[in-house]
């Protein structure tokens, strides 16, 4: 199956969540996971209609997606791994929005960096609902501690929330990770409201489940483009 055909298909699948689900299909966002794959793979989903792509590290996002937003501006890029402090800089200058914004050491660091540039950020604070995840925000008080201090940094732009549930079969064990965010996302409205619009979860072995759920954005790479290439 070619790229452009497999994207068909997951669009296809979003819809029929959404349909099952009572919503529409305008309320998700699909990220294309394109980390292990070449720059001819994220041309090809480009041309047939997508424009948002996720990475999980800074070098490799860098020497793909550096020339190709030169050529093709609407390209927005999201960084979905882990970032370590001396690659924030890098990050900042690269990626449209830094979705797995998993400590309060990083805040400050992008706080810092952005007020520098005057270039605002979108993040996305990241919070651990599986026990396999290695990262990630405990519970909603450490996400509220976290909301403070990045609602204090005048640069970085706070508009949701990001997870992985753990990989497994069991679709309960799904859910209630999903679940999870969905609650701590009401306490974090109900306490600071308008900066929560984005719900990021699911993934390619479970994205229909994240929809139902409540997702707004979906990360969604071996679906798309296939197993890695390196």
């Amino acid at each position: 199956m070619s790229i452009t055909e497999a994207m068909l298909r997951v669009r296809e699948r979003i819809e029929n969540a959404c349909a099952r689900s009572g919503r529409s299909g305008e309320e998700i966002r699909l990220c294309a996971v394109s980390k292990f794959h070449g720059a001819p793979a994220v041309e090809e989903a480009y041309d047939a209609g997508q424009r948002l792509f996720g990475e999980n590290r800074v070098q490799e996002a860098s020497g793909k997606f550096a020339e190709l937003k030169k050529t093709r501006p609407d390209i927005q890029v999201h960084l979905i791994g882990g970032l370590q402090r001396n690659k924030a800089k890098a990050a900042l200058g690269l990626f449209d929005c830094i979705q797995s914004v998993d400590r309060e050491s990083l805040i400050d660091e992008l706080g810092k960096l952005t007020l520098a540039s005057g270039v605002e950020r979108t993040i996305l604070l990241e919070m651990r609902t599986a026990e396999v995840s290695k990262s990630g925000f405990l519970d909603a008080d450490a996400l509220c501690r976290a909301a403070e201090k990045a609602l204090a940094h005048p640069c970085l732009v706070l508009s949701g929330l990001m997870t992985m549930a753990p990989f497994t079969d069991d679709e309960n064990a799904i859910r209630r990770a999903f679940k999870t965010l969905v609650a701590a996302r009401n306490a974090l409205e109900a306490r600071f409201p308008g900066h929560w619009h984005c719900l990021s979860m699911g993934m390619s072995n479970d994205f229909e489940i994240a929809i139902e759920e409540g997702a707004t954005l979906v990360r969604i790479g071996s679906a798309i483009f296939g197993e890695r290439n390196v």
